[in-house]
């Protein structure tokens, strides 16, 4: 299984693939992706609505009320609602921030684009990031969005992730790999 395959699998990878299927019959791929960024932004502003999304003292009946009242309130399209009904009916909302990723993972994957997480040392300048993406691009064949993160203690250098894969260039790696090798050498 690939990694993105990977993803796509469990509870969340079947919403998500069921919700893509109907999204791209009816060409509405772009506008439930325009609901999934909105649904995400409030799950990840509102800590009431993430806990609501788990509390299983909610009825069910109570949480279909809540879901109907949020997609109306955000203006959700029928098929992102529906879907939100649907895992509220079945007590799997708990699953909806890792549908919400899956369905936009299988857009992007749709799309030829891909999301490459590359974390370095210090921040990096627009122009890094923009030559690094087309480096990228150009190696594995896809658009490539790249998401940073900086973690200070690599020293210097990058770890880049696609997918389930890794590239550890980071100077802290490197200072790593050499002690090892210098403790096998002392033996």
């Amino acid at each position: 299984m690939s990694g993105n395959q990977a993803a796509f699998a469990g509870v969340a990878g079947r919403y998500a693939s069921a919700l893509f299927e109907l999204t791209e019959e009816q060409g509405a791929t772009d506008d439930v992706l325009q609901d999934a960024a909105a649904l995400k932004a409030a799950l990840t502003e509102s800590a009431d609505l993430r806990a609501a999304l788990v509390d299983p003292s909610i009825s069910r009946i109570e949480l279909g009320k809540a879901v109907d009242a949020v997609s109306a309130q955000m203006h959700l399209k029928k098929l992102t609602a529906n879907l939100l009904g649907l895992m509220a009916a079945n007590r799997r909302l708990a699953h909806l921030p890792a549908t919400l990723d899956a369905y936009a993972a299988m857009a992007a994957e749709k799309r030829g684009e891909t999301t490459v997480e590359v974390t370095s040392a210090q921040p990096m300048s627009d122009a890094q990031r923009e030559s690094l993406a087309a480096a990228l691009s150009s190696a594995i064949g896809k658009t490539v969005h790249i998401q940073t993160a900086v973690k200070a203690d690599l020293i210097g250098g990058l770890i880049v992730r696609i997918g389930s894969k890794m590239i550890d260039a980071s100077i802290a790696s490197k200072l790593s790999q050499l002690q090892h090798a210098m403790k096998g050498a002392r033996q």
